[in-house]
Protein backbone atom coordinates (compact mmCIF):
# COMPACT_ATOMS: atom_id res chain seq x y z
CA UNK A 1 0.00 0.00 0.00
CA UNK A 2 1.65 3.20 -0.96
CA UNK A 3 0.60 6.94 -0.22
CA UNK A 4 -1.94 7.17 -3.12
CA UNK A 5 -3.75 4.27 -1.38
CA UNK A 6 -3.35 5.75 2.01
CA UNK A 7 -5.07 8.83 0.37
CA UNK A 8 -7.63 6.76 -1.62
CA UNK A 9 -8.38 5.07 1.75
CA UNK A 10 -9.06 8.59 3.65
CA UNK A 11 -11.33 9.71 1.37
CA UNK A 12 -13.46 6.40 1.25
CA UNK A 13 -13.35 7.03 5.30
CA UNK A 14 -14.88 10.25 4.80
CA UNK A 15 -17.48 9.38 2.61
CA UNK A 16 -17.95 6.16 0.96
CA UNK A 17 -20.51 6.67 -1.08
CA UNK A 18 -18.48 9.12 -3.34
CA UNK A 19 -18.21 8.79 -7.30
CA UNK A 20 -15.24 7.00 -7.94
CA UNK A 21 -15.02 10.36 -10.59
CA UNK A 22 -14.91 12.68 -7.63
CA UNK A 23 -11.97 10.68 -5.85
CA UNK A 24 -10.11 10.49 -8.84
CA UNK A 25 -10.53 14.47 -9.47
CA UNK A 26 -9.26 14.74 -5.76
CA UNK A 27 -6.66 12.57 -6.11
CA UNK A 28 -5.24 13.59 -9.49
CA UNK A 29 -5.78 10.53 -11.23
CA UNK A 30 -7.74 9.04 -14.06
CA UNK A 31 -11.01 7.54 -12.81
CA UNK A 32 -10.02 4.36 -13.97
CA UNK A 33 -6.61 4.13 -12.12
CA UNK A 34 -8.80 5.04 -9.07
CA UNK A 35 -11.41 1.98 -9.72
CA UNK A 36 -8.61 -0.26 -10.14
CA UNK A 37 -7.03 0.62 -7.23
CA UNK A 38 -10.35 -0.03 -4.96
CA UNK A 39 -10.48 -3.69 -6.96
CA UNK A 40 -7.01 -4.34 -5.41
CA UNK A 41 -7.92 -3.09 -2.38
CA UNK A 42 -10.66 -5.00 -1.96
CA UNK A 43 -9.73 -7.88 -3.60
CA UNK A 44 -6.51 -8.21 -0.97
CA UNK A 45 -8.90 -7.98 1.75
CA UNK A 46 -7.37 -3.94 3.05
CA UNK A 47 -10.86 -2.66 2.04
CA UNK A 48 -13.14 -5.83 3.57
CA UNK A 49 -16.85 -3.83 3.31
CA UNK A 50 -18.81 -0.38 3.39
CA UNK A 51 -21.34 0.06 6.01
CA UNK A 52 -23.57 2.13 7.16
CA UNK A 53 -22.16 4.97 9.94
CA UNK A 54 -24.97 6.23 11.96
CA UNK A 55 -24.68 10.28 12.05
CA UNK A 56 -24.88 12.42 15.43
CA UNK A 57 -28.77 12.46 16.06
CA UNK A 58 -29.12 8.94 15.46
CA UNK A 59 -26.18 8.12 17.55
CA UNK A 60 -27.17 10.58 20.28
CA UNK A 61 -30.24 8.13 20.87
CA UNK A 62 -28.31 4.87 21.78
CA UNK A 63 -26.97 3.99 25.40
CA UNK A 64 -23.58 2.75 24.93
CA UNK A 65 -21.81 0.46 27.54
CA UNK A 66 -18.49 -1.17 27.78
CA UNK A 67 -18.59 -4.90 29.09
CA UNK A 68 -15.73 -6.93 30.60
CA UNK A 69 -16.16 -10.21 30.47
CA UNK A 70 -13.84 -13.02 32.28
CA UNK A 71 -14.54 -16.05 30.60
CA UNK A 72 -14.30 -20.01 31.80
CA UNK A 73 -10.42 -21.53 30.04
CA UNK A 74 -11.50 -22.22 26.36
CA UNK A 75 -14.86 -20.70 26.06
CA UNK A 76 -13.45 -18.41 23.99
CA UNK A 77 -15.48 -19.26 20.77
CA UNK A 78 -18.49 -20.95 22.08
CA UNK A 79 -19.20 -17.22 23.98
CA UNK A 80 -18.22 -15.41 20.37
CA UNK A 81 -20.85 -17.67 18.61
CA UNK A 82 -23.41 -16.58 21.18
CA UNK A 83 -21.83 -12.90 20.94
CA UNK A 84 -22.63 -12.39 17.53
CA UNK A 85 -26.46 -13.36 17.92
CA UNK A 86 -27.13 -9.99 20.09
CA UNK A 87 -27.19 -7.33 17.83
CA UNK A 88 -26.73 -5.08 20.52
CA UNK A 89 -22.86 -6.26 20.64
CA UNK A 90 -21.18 -4.00 18.03
CA UNK A 91 -17.62 -5.01 19.07
CA UNK A 92 -15.87 -7.46 20.92
CA UNK A 93 -12.14 -7.30 21.34
CA UNK A 94 -9.64 -10.48 23.25
CA UNK A 95 -7.90 -8.61 25.68
CA UNK A 96 -5.18 -9.47 28.72
CA UNK A 97 -5.35 -8.80 32.45
CA UNK A 98 -8.29 -9.12 34.92
CA UNK A 99 -10.81 -9.86 32.08
CA UNK A 100 -10.70 -11.99 28.96
CA UNK A 101 -12.82 -9.80 26.33
CA UNK A 102 -14.00 -6.17 26.37
CA UNK A 103 -17.28 -5.73 24.58
CA UNK A 104 -18.94 -2.14 23.23
CA UNK A 105 -22.49 -2.23 23.66
CA UNK A 106 -25.02 -0.03 22.47
CA UNK A 107 -29.13 -0.28 22.87
CA UNK A 108 -32.25 2.04 22.13
CA UNK A 109 -33.31 2.33 25.84
CA UNK A 110 -31.77 1.26 29.15
CA UNK A 111 -34.20 -1.48 29.55
CA UNK A 112 -32.97 -2.97 25.84
CA UNK A 113 -29.64 -2.45 27.47
CA UNK A 114 -30.40 -4.26 30.61
CA UNK A 115 -31.73 -7.21 28.75
CA UNK A 116 -28.47 -7.21 26.57
CA UNK A 117 -26.64 -7.74 29.74
CA UNK A 118 -28.54 -10.32 31.56
CA UNK A 119 -28.31 -12.10 27.63
CA UNK A 120 -24.69 -11.80 28.34
CA UNK A 121 -24.06 -13.15 31.93
CA UNK A 122 -26.49 -16.31 30.89
CA UNK A 123 -24.08 -17.04 28.55
CA UNK A 124 -22.37 -20.40 29.43
CA UNK A 125 -18.52 -19.79 29.27
CA UNK A 126 -18.98 -16.29 31.16
CA UNK A 127 -17.80 -16.58 34.77
CA UNK A 128 -18.32 -12.83 35.48
CA UNK A 129 -18.55 -9.60 34.26
CA UNK A 130 -18.60 -5.71 34.40
CA UNK A 131 -20.47 -3.05 33.01
CA UNK A 132 -19.16 0.20 31.99
CA UNK A 133 -22.06 2.88 30.79
CA UNK A 134 -21.35 5.44 28.86
CA UNK A 135 -22.69 8.87 30.35
CA UNK A 136 -20.81 11.30 27.92
CA UNK A 137 -18.85 11.67 25.03
CA UNK A 138 -15.22 14.16 25.66
CA UNK A 139 -13.05 13.09 22.82
CA UNK A 140 -14.02 11.43 19.80
CA UNK A 141 -11.31 10.92 16.97
CA UNK A 142 -13.69 8.33 14.48
CA UNK A 143 -13.80 10.01 11.40
CA UNK A 144 -16.92 11.69 10.11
Amino acid sequence: MDNIDRDLMRLLAENARAPVATLARKLGLARSTVQARIDRLEARGVIAGYALRLGDAAEAELIRATVLLSLEPRATAAVLARLKALPAVERAHTASGRFDMVLSVAAGSTAALDDTLDRIGEIDGVRGSESLIHLSTRIDRRSR
